[in-house]
């Protein structure tokens, strides 16, 4: 199914999405960037196997979580650090910060601080791919909270009845916020694409700490909604579990962290992602150092770019402002 360039291309990709995760977080300990921070460790492989399924020109709109995708859709780093620290040369100007990143050069829509605010923009950017006679394919990603929102129900009806080529990707992590998915009080259903039913809608529920699992499912209903015919859209339902607090400095009183750093140490995505590798013979165990090494060398370069480049000028206050 892969060859060994794509392997090592992928894990560079997870890898990468950790590495500037845990770099974000010492950044915004040491106060060398500000604002709220909500990182994807432990969720790597799900953006990475979605969008490895995914061409420049099909669109992806994520959540308030949404570093990992913007990495995993091709976004460049250097960029994504520099809006980090609200500089101009950042993929937003400096004016998004990490709840609002975007890259349109990547069909990178943007993250999301509204819960559920991004299924009608994936929706909007199907629509609008179908009136220019473009084959792009939109994908949403949101979590198990997010899944209970009216405008999940919203937008799903409108895709399936206008049989857009839209799919429905739920992370669902376990928490939303602090509320855990397995408490039973947050919703009527433990598996959330058993909704998708209602919508006519072809789905998957797959492991989320299992690449080939979530690529094998990605790549089928991305191939459904480019090149099917009816009902083209699609729910993936991911099942995996979020490692840190909601945000930095969660104080996480609703549950006991150090069973979640266990959870990490025992079901690591990218260390499955090797193992996987490694008894199948694709790759060696020495394949690996070298892509760690080039990984963190990227994210250094990443750092220095941002420090040294400017903030906005004032004059840019008042540019950017959408004005009805």
């Amino acid at each position: 199914m892969f060859n060994r360039t794509q392997l090592l291309q992928y894990y560079e990709t997870m890898h990468t999405i950790r590495e500037f995760e845990l770099e974000a977080i010492r950044l915004r300990e040491s106060e060398e960037i500000l604002g709220t921070l909500h990182t994807y460790i432990g969720e790597e492989v799900i953006a990475t196997a979605a969008c490895a399924c995914l061409k420049k020109t099909d669109y992806i709109e994520s959540t308030h979580r949404g570093h990992g995708h913007t990495i995993a859709k091709g976004a460049d780093v250097k960029r994504m650090m520099a809006e980090l620290f609200g500089k101009v040369t950042g993929s937003c100007k400096g004016k998004g910060g990490s709840m609002h990143i975007a890259d349109f050069s990547v069909g990178m829509l943007g993250a999301n601080g509204i819960v559920g605010g991004g299924y009608g923009l994936a929706v909007g950017a199907a629509l609008a791919s179908r009136f220019k006679g473009r084959d792009a394919v939109s994908v949403v990603f949101f979590g198990d909270g997010a899944s209970n929102r009216g405008t999940f129900h919203e937008a799903a009806n409108m895709a399936a009845a206008w049989k857009l080529p839209v799919i429905f990707v739920c992370e669902n992590n376990g928490w939303a916020c602090g509320t855990s998915h397995a408490c039973g009080g947050q919703q009527a259903v433990q598996d959330i694409a058993k909704r998708a039913v209602g919508y006519d809608m072809e789905s998957f529920i797959v492991n989320g700490n299992d690449f080939f699992a979530v690529y094998e499912a990605m790549r089928h209903l991305v191939d459904r909604a480019r090149n099917g015919v009816g009902n083209r859209c699609g729910f993936l339902e991911c099942k995996t579990f979020r490692i840190m607090g909601h945000t930095i400095g969660d104080s996480q009183q609703y549950r006991d962290a150090a069973v979640a750093k266990k959870r990490l140490e025992a079901d690591d995505c990218i260390v499955n992602f090797e193992k996987r590798c490694i008894a199948e013979g694709w790759l060696e165990a020495s394949d690996f150092s070298p892509v760690k090494g080039t990984v963190l060398e990227k994210i250094r370069e990443a750092k220095k770019y941002a420090i040294e480049s400017p903030y906005p000028d004032s004059s840019e206050l008042y540019t950017d402002i959408y004005d009805a």
